[in-house]
């Protein structure tokens, strides 16, 4: 693997997740056959419902707020930091065009003054990936620290689901994941091991299992149709928005996403288009295999006109929670993880004086 530096890794993870929303969006749901008879092969950012190239949705506006919650205080947060962001940043007529309303619901709960913690207990998808394909920040701000990131995502996911149902377990070996690639001699074996060390066991051996496939593969395609026979839900037509529950469940896409970053070695663009190609949830599937991904080999695989034009839809972009570029956000969270060390240095420096 090519060295990557901490802001690479972070850039790289952050971009991996939304550039990677925006390239599977406008084939979300869609099956592989459909796919190859209307496109034939996923390898540029396309339009969707009519909106430029480059348009995110609502997994990335939960990034987003996760995002602006951690540089607003300048390090770790709260489950009560985050619905805090959600009352400042979030706009009440996204919902519907933009986010879910699924998390309008959770939004409303909020502003009631339910405690945070309890929010989630009220999720009408306990289990879905609406969590798990987002919690990136949460293993940013926790770089190289793993167990942190598993007990940050068991508290801040509290307000997107409940405690019980593994749908935070989900949530944790992403998160796990992710700050174990920010160290600089993680292997993709070692982001694995740290993903699935804290986790209930059932979330443990559904990954396990989609690693085995993995190591089986020669490349993501030839995994790909075993894990179209393993995870066949049917998928419904768009008429009927519930088909998108079918194949948005986190045993499903975190499993792939982790089998696509093992197969591809953590190669940022392998997985990207990988992912954007394996049909159904493709959204949520190319953010979890190019988060995973970009905060291990960093950004220098990203073709910088997909940054650029990321960068563009989200200013033109009205509704969303932050019109910051894909950089400026990554300096942003790079700056709160050098606040993170500093106080972490500092408790050292007090333990040292005393010892």
């Amino acid at each position: 693997m090519v060295w990557a530096s901490l802001f690479d890794k972070i850039y790289g993870c952050i971009a991996g997740a939304e550039v990677g929303s925006a390239l599977g969006a406008p084939i979300e749901g869609w099956s592989i056959e459909r796919v190859q008879k209307e496109i034939g092969f996923v390898d540029k950012l396309l339009p969707r419902h009519g909106l430029p190239p480059g348009t995110t949705e609502d997994g990335v506006e939960r990034i987003r707020l996760m995002c602006n919650a951690i540089i607003d205080k300048g390090g770790r947060i709260t489950v009560d930091d985050l619905a805090k962001a959600w009352l400042k940043y979030i706009k009440p007529e996204s919902f519907g065009p933009l986010m879910l309303w699924a998390d309008k619901i959770l939004y409303e709960l909020v502003k009631t003054g339910i405690p945070p913690a309890d929010v989630g207990k009220y999720s009408n998808w306990p289990g879905i990936v609406s969590f798990a394909r987002s919690c990136y920040p949460i293993g940013i701000i926790n770089a190289c620290n793993p167990q942190q990131a598993v007990i940050d995502a068991f508290d801040v996911g509290r307000i997107y689901q409940p405690i019980n149902g593994y749908g935070l377990d989900w949530a944790a070996a992403v998160a796990a994941g992710v700050a174990e690639a920010m160290k600089p001699d993680a292997t993709v074996d070692s982001v694995v091991e740290a993903a699935v060390a804290n986790v209930a066991d059932v979330v443990r051996t559904e990954i396990l299992g989609g690693i085995e496939i993995a190591r089986k593969s020669k490349d993501v395609f030839d995994m790909r149709p075993v894990f179209y026979e393993h995870y066949k839900a049917e998928i419904k037509p768009f008429a009927n928005y519930t088909w998108i529950w079918d194949i948005s469940m986190s045993y499903e896409i975190v499993t792939k996403g982790f089998a696509i970053f093992y197969v591809t070695k953590g190669d940022l663009m392998k997985s990207l288009i990988g992912a954007a190609n394996f049909g159904r949830d493709t959204d949520c599937l190319c953010a979890v295999s190019g988060g995973l991904s970009g905060a291990f080999s960093g950004i220098g695989g990203m073709p910088k006109d997909w940054i650029e034009t990321v960068d563009k839809a989200t200013k033109m972009n009205s509704l969303t929670v932050s019109q910051r570029t894909l950089k400026e956000t990554a300096t942003g969270l790079f700056e709160a993880v050098k606040k993170n060390m500093e106080s972490m240095e500092k408790q050292i420096r007090y333990l040292k004086q005393q010892i």
